[in-house]
Order: structure tokens, then sequence, then C-alpha cells
């Protein structure tokens, strides 16, 4: 492990404790919980999700899906040409789905909240490429992507070994007494918003995650992904979300991730080829409260992004490039088609 991380520390002492279980949570802002899931169903989930990476050609064709071996002449990220086709073979198998549900998460979740836990429809897959490290998760809060609750977690979950060098996920324990929503800036990155200078504050933690471990957090925790630094090797991990039913859920949290503007997948097309409809639409018979999306998050970090562009930043410039092929004709796609024809500049091939 590198020098600069401290080690997480396991909360499974506690697992049979709720009252414990909410102090430390409410104390640290994480819990890190050694194989909350069954190893054995990680693996299988692993090879589902493999499997239509490498149909789709992320990975090297005649090799083990499950050594998740990269063809890096593909790497893509979110707003690429060609990853949301791929990513949404993955979004659509009915067993990423029914992670989000397993047993365990919803009882450790439930106990958390003191109450009946609701999931997020809106689960995440996050496939990163190695040798593509400008793009590494920055340091955020995850309110300011799913919203609703300031009192909704987080559970991450690596979908196969994950040691350091693949990138797995780090936290800055008890940077949630912040109380509140701190400022975000563009970057590169899942969500393109990061906390500025966090990054460089010391005591971050992690650890090499074996499979069937999960990292949960609370919506203020800090926290980012660990470059990729594998010469080869694809990370593949989970985002799933859970809060009290009785607290409101953004609406934007009841659509499938990665949705363009215009929508490109509905659930139906994802249920298409589910087997099992117990989990298709499961939130429609839910009384909790639904709250809209505030824009302004996003907002603010487009104009980070123009302003930066302007300034003759490539990352902002490749972004705004970014936002142009997947929703040409939505406000943000027009504004940023603007900027591009004031503010012509080339960016590296290898970003």
């Amino acid at each position: 492990m590198s020098t600069e991380l401290k080690t997480l520390t396991a909360a499974n002492d506690a697992l049979n404790d709720p009252v414990e279980l909410r102090a430390r949570m409410k104390r640290d802002g994480y819990l890190f919980i050694k194989r909350l899931f069954d190893p054995d169903a990680v693996l299988a989930l692993r090879k589902d999700m493999l499997t239509v990476i490498q149909n789709g050609g992320w990975l090297v064709a005649d090799t083990d899906p499950m050594d998740g071996i990269a063809d890096v002449s593909r790497k893509c990220t979110e707003g690429d040409p060609g990853y949301t086709d791929v990513y949404h073979q993955v979004y659509s198998l009915q067993s990423f789905h029914e992670a989000g549900h397993w047993p365990s998460a919803l009882d450790v979740m439930g106990k958390i909240v003191d109450g009946p836990v609701f999931p997020h429809p809106a689960k995440i897959a996050r496939i990163w490429f190695p040798q593509f490290t400008e793009h590494t998760t920055p340091v955020h809060q995850d309110f300011v992507h799913f919203q609703g609750s300031f009192d909704t977690y987080t559970c991450w979950a690596p979908v196969g070994e994950c040691p350091i060098e693949l990138g797995g996920l780090a936290v800055l324990p008890q940077s949630h007494h912040v109380g509140k929503v701190l400022d975000h800036k563009f970057s590169l990155g899942a969500g393109s918003l990061v906390v500025e200078g966090a990054e460089q504050r010391g005591g971050w933690h992690s650890i090499d995650y074996e499979p069937g471990d999960a990292l949960l957090f609370h919506s203020l925790t800090l926290h980012r992904a660990l470059p990729n630094v594998t010469e080869d090797r694809l990370r593949v991990s989970l985002d799933n979300r859970y809060q009290s039913d009785l607290n409101p859920v953004a609406e934007h949290m009841l659509e499938p991730h990665l949705q363009g503007d215009p929508p490109v997948i509905s659930w139906d097309e994802i249920y298409a080829a589910w087997t099992d409809a117990t989990l298709q639409h499961y939130w429609l018979d839910r009384d909790g409260p639904v709250s809209p999306k505030d824009n302004s998050y996003g907002e603010q970090g487009f104009a980070d992004m123009v302003d930066k562009a302007r300034q003759g930043d490539a990352h902002a410039v490749l972004q705004l490039q970014r936002i142009v092929n997947n929703s040409p004709s939505s406000e943000r796609g027009l504004a940023a088609a603007h900027v591009l024809k004031e503010e012509p500049l080339n960016v590296p091939r290898d970003l």
C-alpha cells in the first residue's frame, strides 16, 4: 500500500449492534465491511459483467474475461463515443441490478438508517481502463450527484479483487462533519466535479479490497478513486445508494444511469431480457416523497468548465466536446458548441 494512505478500519465486529454501527458512521462518515457480500456471488456477477464487456470489445479477445485484460486501444470513459453502448449492455443485466438488493446490503443499510431502507433504482457500474489516469474520479461529495437527503449512503464494492494499484476507493474519515455541500469545480473523471485542494489533505484511507468487501459512506464524506496504474487490467466496481424510505429521493435517481438529453435508454429496454420481474419498477409502489433535481451543482461545474476552456485548459475543452457529442441539441450542448467555436483548441489524443 502507498505510504500516503492509511488502512481502513473494518466494522465487522459491530454488524450485530445497530447502535454501534450508527455511532461509527456518525463519527467517521464511513464503514468498511469485510465480505459483506458472498464472494462467490460477486465473482458470478464479475463473470456476467466482463463477458458483456469482452463481447463489446473492451477486453483482449480470446482471454479469460475473469482476468479483465483490457484492450487499451479501446480505452474510453463516460461521454466518449461508444462508451454508453457497451455500458448500457452491462446496465441491462438482471444480475447487476439484483446486486443492489442483496439481503446483506439491505440488512446493514436498514440498521444504519434505523428503519425501512430504499435502494435507489439508478445503480451505477464503474468501468475504468488502465493507462487512463487523467480520468480518475476526483475528490468529491456524493450529495452533489444524488441529492435528496443528506442522510443517504453509498455502498461501493469492487467486482473482484481490487488492490491499491487497480484503483480502489479512498475516503477521508470524519470529513462529513463539515455538515454542508462544499464548493465543487470542474474536473475530468466520473461526475466531472472536484473539491479542489482536498486531495492534498492528510489522512486518506483505503485498502487492498477483496471480493465481497464493501465501503459504505455518508453523502457528505469526501472520497476519491485511486488511479488504475496497472498495465492492462480493467477495474470494475458497483455504486449503490440507499436511504430511509421516509426521506425524499431526487427524481433523477429513479431513472437509468447515463441518460442523455434526450434519454437514450428506458427501463423497459433494460428489462427486455430479464427472467424475473420482481425488481422491475419496484419504486412505483413507494409512498415516500420525491424531490426535483437541483441543477445548480452541474451548472456551477459547467460554468467553471467554460471558464477553464477559455483559458486554454485542454481537459475542459475535451469535456465540452463530449457534451456536444452526447447531447448536441440540448441547452448545454448548444452552449458547449458555442464555446468551442469561440475558442478552438487542440486536445491531445491521449487524454
